[in-house]
């Protein structure tokens, strides 16, 4: 089945939250931003990401996502922050002009590339000499941790075994994505382990609600609406707090310089 990108009824799937501070100060402590200036965002989504960058203090950040639907979503998130621009855009050849830009951003993006080699090699094309790239994604062994109160996407392939093989089908392990950065002409790679808090839900209420209209879930999508409420019975089940639920994603981050 799989999430449709185009369709209006997931204009603002990805542009729901705010970034955590829990990504932010990663950020901060891997790539010195008061020397950032100007900043793509590519797979921007509905626009969070770019959103935290403009925060953070980066005077131009340029939103690319292949969605027009998803960028209306993130225009309209970001409607107030005159610093930030849109664009409909490829990973594998945005566009843009070449030797721009401080920082390119892929979060969530490459486990939707095939051409990995490609989409390195444009965002190596992108940047200004000794600029930074970070990659956001996970590796098949951040996918398959156990649930708990927390990690509440563990949940959805404890009880769904037929999903493990499409994610960590679409995932890429840390080597592989370390040598094919190597092979694109990046340098000073480092590879960090990140536990990025997602969403704080006041009751859990809300948090279920999250998971029945699948938002920002592109796994959830390959689960039929009778599936989906199974899932929701179980976690709410399974998590015994009934407010204060802080929900946590393992990530692996890719720093890299040109």
């Amino acid at each position: 089945m799989g999430i449709d990108f185009h369709n209006e009824k997931n204009r603002r799937t990805y542009a729901t939250r705010n970034a955590d501070h829990s990504w932010i100060e990663v950020i901060k402590e891997l790539v010195p931003i008061q020397n950032i200036w100007k900043a793509v965002d590519i797979g921007c989504g509905g626009g969070i990401y770019s959103k935290a960058l403009s925060n953070m203090g980066v005077d131009s950040v340029t939103g690319i996502d292949f969605s027009e639907t998803i960028l209306d979503g993130a225009r309209e998130n970001c409607r107030e922050f005159k610093n930030i621009s849109f664009k409909q855009g490829n990973a594998l050849q945005t566009g843009l002009e070449g030797s721009h830009y401080d920082l390119v951003l892929e979060r969530a993006l490459i486990h939707h590339i095939d051409d990995l080699q490609k989409c390195f090699t444009e965002a190596f094309r992108l940047l200004k000499d000794s600029g930074y790239y970070m990659v956001q994604d996970r590796t098949p062994e951040d996918c398959l941790l156990k649930g708990s109160e927390s990690h509440i996407r563990g949940y959805f392939f404890e009880l769904f075994p037929k999903l493990i093989k499409k994610e960590t089908n679409r995932r890429y392990g840390s080597q592989y994505v370390i040598e094919t950065l190597k092979q694109a002409g990046f340098r000073e790679i480092q590879e960090i382990k990140l536990w990025e808090t997602r969403k704080v839900y006041d009751i859990k209420e809300h948090l279920l609600k999250d998971l029945s209209s699948r938002t920002g879930r592109s796994v959830l999508h390959d689960l039929d609406d009778k599936e989906l409420q199974l899932l929701i019975n179980h976690i709410d089940k399974s998590i015994s707090a009934s407010s204060d639920i802080v929900e946590k994603d393992r990530w692996t981050i890719w720093k890299a310089v040109k």
